[in-house]
């Protein structure tokens, strides 16, 4: 498996970066459709998701990083080598809503609002994992534990995926593909959940966190390259801690906000 798209000679541009970026314009396409939609504040907007991003994406490396600090202490120049992989999208999560709600609260938005935003982000950010996991096939990383050819041929997954999840003559499950699939379920959810006239602020994220987080808890399970405290694996937990969040938001938005269709601010 080729890590490296194209080789333009004075530098390399690696298929995980491709992924990294095509998720995260196709993700702020669909945030733009939904803004014109609801006719809000273009400007705000995005100039929140571009604080967001970056923030977003320093979140991701930074807990990445950390988790496995005795490694980069030793090897510094490798923390900025993103393009090697190491993007945790828990950091990512993170970085990304507290860089929301700072922005939000700096522009004195009430939490209505903040909520409306950060629905149509969460949105935004499914298919951006939807798209990303693909950049952990081409790393081949993130994988489960051993499979065999026969077993993922009878999931009638497509050869050349069978083939870069072959690796030192050994079939890994390709994990990152079911959470992939799985997220594209999810995202199909939300894009019909949220056109319900009932649906309140505050709960498309709520689903999202809820939905994301099973997700990613079973597929954590299936994983051989786990961040871990001490025997535990990182991702279960923060997923659990995000589940409750969902259900906690969920039952808040149910009983205090407004409706999600209604424009807040034009």
């Amino acid at each position: 498996m080729n890590r490296v798209a194209f080789d333009l000679g004075f530098i390399e541009i690696y298929w995980y970066s491709i992924t990294m970026l095509l998720g995260v314009v196709l993700g702020s396409l669909l945030a733009y459709l939904e803004i014109k939609r609801l006719k809000l504040d273009k400007e705000y907007y995005f100039n929140m998701l571009f604080y967001a991003i970056i923030f977003g994406f320093i979140g991701a490396r930074f807990y990445y990083v950390l988790f496995n600090l005795d490694y980069y202490l030793n090897n510094l120049g490798e923390i900025i080598a993103v393009w090697n992989g190491g993007l945790a999208i828990h950091g990512g999560i993170i970085g990304g809503v507290l860089t929301i709600i700072v922005y939000s609260l700096i522009n004195q938005r009430k939490i209505n609002e903040i909520l409306k935003y950060m629905d149509i982000s969460a949105v935004g950010v499914m298919i951006g994992q939807i798209i990303g996991r693909w950049g952990n096939f081409f790393n081949q990383e993130a994988h489960g534990g051993i499979s065999s050819i026969k077993f993922l041929k009878s999931l009638y997954i497509p050869d050349f995926i069978i083939k870069g999840m072959t690796i030192n003559n050994i079939v890994y499950h390709p994990t990152f593909l079911y959470e992939s699939l799985l997220n594209l379920i999810g995202l199909i959810i939300l894009l019909i959940v949220r056109h319900n006239k009932k649906i309140k602020n505050g709960m498309i994220l709520s689903l999202y966190l809820i939905w994301y987080s099973i997700v990613r808890f079973f597929i954590e399970s299936m994983r051989t390259d786990s961040l871990m405290i001490g025997n535990l694996k990182m991702a279960q937990v923060i997923s659990i801690i995000l589940i409750v969040c969902g259900i906690i938001l969920f039952i808040y938005s149910w009983k205090k906000n407004d409706y999600y269709n209604q424009v807040v601010r034009k």
